[in-house]
């Protein structure tokens, strides 16, 4: 049987954990940094986790990293 393949779009924009969770970076901080508030800038630092609904879909994508 031949080996599944992992969409190469996920790879590059997700992480799983671990313990199973699928990180992310925070949308919105592409471009227009200077519409946005400061507050917005400092909570979307980093990576988060996805909704449950969002980290099954990801998790398709990805058949190798559970």
């Amino acid at each position: 049987m031949p080996k599944m393949k992992t969409k190469s779009s996920a790879k590059k924009r997700f992480k799983v954990t671990g313990t199973g969770k699928v990180m992310a970076a925070q949308a919105g901080k592409q471009h227009g940094m200077i519409k946005r508030s400061n507050k917005f800038l400092r909570n979307a630092r980093g990576t988060s986790e996805l909704s449950a609904p969002d980290s099954k879909i990801v998790k398709s994508y990805m058949p190798y990293d559970r």
